[in-house]
């Protein structure tokens, strides 16, 4: 039974009444309890989760796991906000938190995401750790816990202190004054009643959609990308607003929509900030971005004389980056990024604000931004494709990802990188990037071209790599 939980990039996540059910619930609790109990003294653990189908039930079974383990639960009742659960770590100064959320995932799916002591998500180290012991409970666990009659346990409400936080790194007087007019489209989700009401308090004129508990996320997966924020495109439309700011499921991805109505993919948002925390707050102890994500972070790393990290893809490297306080602001290209002085995790909030902040403070679109930044340092233009293959040519394609390639298509490689999967850097600085996935049979291609004309051969010549093994 408890051979079905893995922990991978973001935590396990698995169909609910599949592989993720009450038994392998207890399970996985039982193992973060054994962990949890190789720390220092007290062992505190908050509990929490996203609006999906039964997490009620799941978080009172962790509690109830949890205090039968000699590990006291501090249960969030309400909805949570991954980024409101890491902040509430650090200042409760708990062990971590259980946070049951499948983030971005489709409806069916659930998930267990544990952050360590200091607010990050847990690292490889740990997460091996807690899968042993879940091992050792052997093939018919019997779980301990606390049962039903037990009373209530101790809860916490992480929105006040965080949102106060949120305040602290972000000019909302600054949003306000320039009378920008906000869609801000939670997905059903996590930030529900959070960055509204900040925006609100703050005398901010904001529209909200999606703004009611839906478990089935409108029928599809509550990820803010391009094809799924129509609905806030159209309240964009009806009112005039200047900017659409959307959050995934548990809050800790990003979507933004200009005023255009084009949607700004995520790479150009965290260089965008980069380049504007560097000017506003004069910033400039680093930038780290993981080896999928655009160049252009690279770019602007060397036109401000400022160090780069480039990680593996998973957000726990960056977050090490920030508790050392070695960056202005990391980011991956699949909407996640945090700052100097805030969680070593992913905040789709703040993202957004910032964002905000950003447009108001310099009087211009996202658009023009852009080409100004381009005009600065260059352009980029970043792509990435999924490719599903059968598991015989996942098996042959990952042979093909130990070699050196000399040449893709015909384009000389420069540089072959191996810091997460296989990166091949071509002579003009383009580039393209393989990963394969952990738990189906999918490659991930990345690519990032100079020219935007050259765009289109770049894919196909990734896309050719990848059948041709």
């Amino acid at each position: 039974m408890s051979t079905a939980i893995r922990f991978g990039t973001s935590g396990w996540r698995s169909i609910i009444a599949g592989d993720f059910t009450i038994a392998n619930v207890r399970c996985a609790v039982a193992g973060i309890a054994a962990y949890v109990r190789t720390q220092p003294a007290p062992h505190r653990v908050l509990v929490g989760r996203d609006p999906r189908f039964l997490g009620e039930t799941f978080v009172e079974e962790a509690a109830r796991v949890l205090a039968a383990h000699g590990v006291q639960p501090i249960v969030i009742s309400e909805p949570a906000p991954t980024p409101a659960i890491a902040y509430a770590v650090r200042t409760l100064k708990t062990s971590g938190a259980i946070n049951f959320t499948a983030s971005h995932n489709p409806p069916e799916y659930n998930g267990i995401k544990f952050s360590t002591h200091d607010g990050a998500p847990a690292l490889p180290e740990v997460t091996r750790q807690i899968e042993a012991a879940i091992v050792a409970l052997g093939d018919d666990p019997q779980i301990s816990r606390l049962g039903d009659d037990h009373p209530t346990f101790e809860s916490y409400d992480v929105k006040p202190a965080y949102l106060k936080r949120i305040a602290e790194l972000v000019d909302m007087k600054a949003i306000a004054d320039a009378g920008l007019r906000l869609i801000f489209d939670p997905f059903w989700g996590a930030a529900r009643g959070y960055t509204s009401e900040l925006l609100a308090t703050h005398g901010v004129s904001v529209t909200t959609v999606h703004d009611y508990r839906d478990v089935l996320f409108g029928n599809h997966a509550p990820e803010p990308d391009d094809h799924l924020l129509e609905d806030a495109r159209e309240a964009m439309r009806k009112s005039g607003a200047s900017l659409v700011i959307a959050t995934d499921g548990d809050a800790d991805r990003f979507g933004i929509v200009d005023s255009d109505g084009t949607f700004i993919q995520p790479n150009y948002i965290i260089a965008l900030l980069f380049d504007y925390l560097v000017e506003t707050r004069g910033w400039r102890n680093g930038v780290a971005k993981s080896v999928a994500t655009t160049n252009l972070i690279n770019a602007l790393a060397e036109h401000h004389n400022v160090p780069l990290y480039e990680t593996p893809v998973g957000f726990k490297y960056i977050g090490e980056l920030i508790l050392a306080d070695k960056i202005v602001i990391g980011g991956e290209e699949s909407a996640g990024l945090t700052i100097r002085g805030h969680v070593p995790e992913k905040d789709g909030v703040i993202a957004g604000l910032l964002v905000a902040e950003m447009v108001a403070r310099r009087g211009k679109s996202l658009g023009v931004q852009l080409e100004e930044l381009f005009a600065k340092v260059g352009s980029f233009y970043p792509v990435r494709e999924n490719f599903h293959l059968t598991e015989q040519a996942k098996a042959s394609f990952t042979e093909k990802l130990k070699t050196d390639p000399a040449e893709l298509s015909g384009r000389k490689v420069v540089r072959v990188v191996r810091t997460d999967g296989l990166k091949l850097v071509l002579e003009d600085g383009s580039w393209v990037c393989y990963r394969l996935s952990g738990t189906e049979p999918v490659v991930r291609a990345y690519t990032e071209s100079r020219d935007a004309a050259d765009m289109a051969s770049l894919t196909e010549a990734a896309k050719a790599f990848v059948l041709q093994a």
